[in-house]
């Protein structure tokens, strides 16, 4: 009973502090997000206005992902808690947006599997390092623009443009194409940048 209850208290020590609670809400809108987005149907085809605010809300939430860290590191209140919701905060808008997309019909299954497999093989890794005693390695460039180009892709996919301007104009099927395009690439980044991450973690654990 001591042993457990240290543990509980070691991992909900500072659950209030301005970081964690960032992160809570990071988390409270991933779940308006969600809602707006399923409630607006397959390209927007239940409600426009709902589709937009999706859009907007996911880009003010993809904005702020690395808030609650930074303000954690510079005021010095990096807590047990903070570091096992950080990460999965992090990964679960991006997660959850290309799940219903797939299910949507939106973007196949194959990608978002192959996002899926990277992300949280990478994030059980990190948490692998961590326990072990050993110190993570920091996301490389390619890393860093695998998520910017995350980000792009889902906010274009989610931006119900083609839906505004008729699905089947030529305006609409250049957006398409654009999406697909920064879509691949944002996988492209992905695979690639798990490899490294993979590649140098498994290099530094011979040393």
């Amino acid at each position: 009973m001591r042993a457990d209850a240290h543990v509980r208290g070691s991992l909900f020590d500072g659950w209030n502090s301005p970081p964690n609670l960032v992160t809570y809400v990071r988390i409270v809108l991933v779940v308006v997000f969600l809602a707006l987005y399923i409630a607006s149907g397959r390209f927007g085809s239940e409600s426009l206005p709902l589709r937009w605010s999706a859009t907007v809300l996911f880009i003010i939430a993809a904005s702020t992902d690395k808030l609650d860290g930074w303000m954690a590191r510079k005021y010095n209140q990096v807590t047990e808690l903070g570091k096992l919701l950080d990460p999965i905060a992090d990964k679960l808008l991006i997660l959850a947006a290309l799940v219903v997309a797939s299910c949507f019909g939106e973007i196949a299954w194959w990608v978002t599997a192959l996002f899926v497999i990277r992300e949280l093989g990478i994030t059980v890794m990190r948490f692998m390092v961590i326990d072990s005693g050993g110190s993570v390695i920091a996301a490389s460039k390619a890393g860093k623009y695998k998520t910017l180009f995350e980000c792009c892709a889902i906010a274009l996919l989610l931006a119900p443009i083609p839906a505004a301007v008729g699905m089947e104009t030529a305006s609409a099927h250049v957006y398409t194409i654009v999406t697909a395009a920064v879509v691949y690439i944002a996988l492209i980044l992905c695979l690639y940048s798990g490899a490294e991450y993979l590649y140098h973690t498994l290099r530094r654990s011979k040393q």
